[in-house]
């Protein structure tokens, strides 16, 4: 089993059909993106020397190149690694050592990290894509597809933990295939004629909706701006139909109330899939009155990739249910190819209505985390995938979210650990403690915010000094929008940091 196979397919099926377009111009049909698969396949194993297995990086913003580098590594038995492209330097260099990448493809944004050859042992090259190299690579023979077993790694989804340090998500070929024929039962049926429009990064959720639309046919449009923008999205509906997307919350809300969307024809438009934070119920149904019937939640995490509950199109529309504003809040009801489960401290599974922590088991769950037996272990018991997360069924089979564990932030759709940032305030030799927690924010959906214990309440650091530290450790978007400077911070009888009364201030504040 290899996913490559559908770009060989829909070669042979829709030669002429685009495969890879940036906003309304087709960067190459389907021929021509098997046959440069292929060629860059060839390029990787043959000219660089790679053996099925090894790993390949990908630090690029959204481009028509990153899915050509998807699609080739796997042709070539490789696991490709994705890396987020906003990252800090550290983090990526951390991320590339932790996989033992022996290849890192960039853009022209990311070509200096050709430097981070010299420290890290396994890695052999940076390819800037497009570039001379990853020409040359291009117009190599062209390599037959390399089998792999289905229990194969495919996508290292390197997820941060609670150390601050990501873990890599073993990704296999099966759980790649599972989550994409999931979308297909669950999400929407997709033809030759839809588009997906990948505005949210190709490294997370976008890129791993891609793949049901590569396995159909549909064509891959990337926005020229590589984000997320009202008019371009107008743009993309006049050119493309049946048009699919993936956003973060804050980005359907932003989007709902932008004129160029306003006044846009929605004909072309199919599905936006939202998910990875909440959405405030006044939000929602905003966002139903502009786009219709054609928003779907997914709750999934990246060990079980996209795939754990969701909350249809179906169940969107329906505003007569005399639950509908309930239902609204949940995060839907269980995916067609995992079981879930709310389970006590005992792993037993409990009734509708009580609360504990939520469990899935089924084959779009990931193998384990890369090279981290102890974490799997922990992580994976009995079959079942704990995903820290506390909620509850309702007797109907609809999922609530009651609370995230592990402290994780979701701002602008972005994944931010708390104790990674700490870490870096705590670099500050005039930090004494520091706790770090979210608030409610209306643009971005939380804001993170860090409670600071000055060594010398007389000689503190500043908001600049804390502000730079977090900018030359950890990526811009992860660095707190607030510092409150405290005496003490709350703890319970065995030292550790309340971080729910902390929580509970900043709510209470006028």
């Amino acid at each position: 089993m290899n996913l490559a196979v559908w770009v060989e397919r829909n070669a042979r099926r829709w030669p002429e059909r685009p495969a890879i377009a940036v906003g309304d111009a087709v960067h190459a049909g389907w021929s021509a993106c098997a046959t440069h698969v292929a060629g860059l396949a060839g390029g990787l194993r043959d000219q660089i020397g790679l053996q099925p297995g090894d790993r390949v990086a990908i630090v690029m913003r959204n481009r028509p190149e990153y899915l050509e580098a998807l699609f080739s590594i796997w042709h070539a038995g490789l696991v490709a690694v994705p890396v987020n492209a906003r990252l800090h330097r550290d983090e990526v260099a951390y991320i590339l050592e932790q996989s033992a990448a022996s290849v890192v493809i960039v853009d022209d944004d990311h070509e200096d990290l050709a430097s981070l050859i010299d420290d890290i042992d396994t890695l052999c090259t940076c390819i800037v894509a497009p570039g001379p190299q990853w020409n040359e690579l291009a117009g190599a023979s062209g390599l037959p597809i390399t089998h792999r077993r289905p229990s194969d790694a495919a996508w290292l989804f390197f997820t941060s933990g609670t150390t601050g340090r990501p873990k890599g998500a073993t990704l296999t070929h099966r759980n790649l295939l599972m989550m994409s024929l999931s979308y297909l039962a669950d999400i929407d049926s997709i033809t030759s004629d839809d588009a997906v429009l990948l505005a949210a990064p190709i490294s997370h959720g976008a890129g791993l909706y891609a793949l049901p639309h590569v396995a159909r046919g549909a064509v891959s449009v990337i926005p020229a701006s590589g984000g997320v923008d009202g008019g371009e999205i107008a743009d993309v509906l006049r050119r493309w139909s049946g048009v699919s997307f993936f956003a973060a919350p804050t980005m359907v809300k932003r989007l709902a109330s932008d004129p160029a969307i306003l006044d846009a024809d929605l004909t072309g438009l199919k599905t936006i899939i939202y998910g990875g934070a909440p959405m405030y119920l006044a939000d929602l149904t905003v966002a139903l009155d502009v786009f219709g019937p054609r928003l779907a939640q997914i709750y999934g995490q990246g060990e079980t990739p996209m795939t754990i509950t969701a909350l249809s199109k179906a169940d969107h529309a329906d505003g007569a249910h005399p639950r509908w504003a309930e239902r609204m809040q949940s995060v839907g009801v269980a995916r067609t190819d995992v079981e879930v489960q709310v389970v006590d401290e005992d792993g037993v599974a409990l009734p509708p209505g009580e609360i504990g922590e939520i469990v899935v088991r089924g084959d779009v769950v990931m193998s384990g985390y890369w090279e981290q037996p102890g974490a799997t272990a922990d992580t994976i018991r009995d079959g079942w995938l704990h995903t820290g997360d506390v909620g509850s069924f309702d007797d109907d089979g609809f999922l609530t979210l009651r609370d995230r564990s592990k402290d994780l932030i979701i701002s602008g759709g972005m994944n931010i650990y708390p104790r990674e940032v700490e870490e870096a305030l705590l670099r500050h030799d005039g930090v004494a403690a520091v706790s770090v927690v979210s608030r409610p924010d209306p643009e971005w959906g939380e804001a993170v915010v860090a409670f600071v214990v000055a060594d010398d309440a007389e000689d503190a650091p500043t908001v600049e000094q804390l502000d730079q530290l977090c900018l030359d450790h950890i990526a811009r978007y992860k660095r707190p929008k607030d510092y409150r400077f405290v005496e003490t911070l709350p703890t319970n009888n065995y030292g550790k940091v309340l971080k729910r009364e902390l929580r509970e201030r900043l709510k209470h504040e006028p």
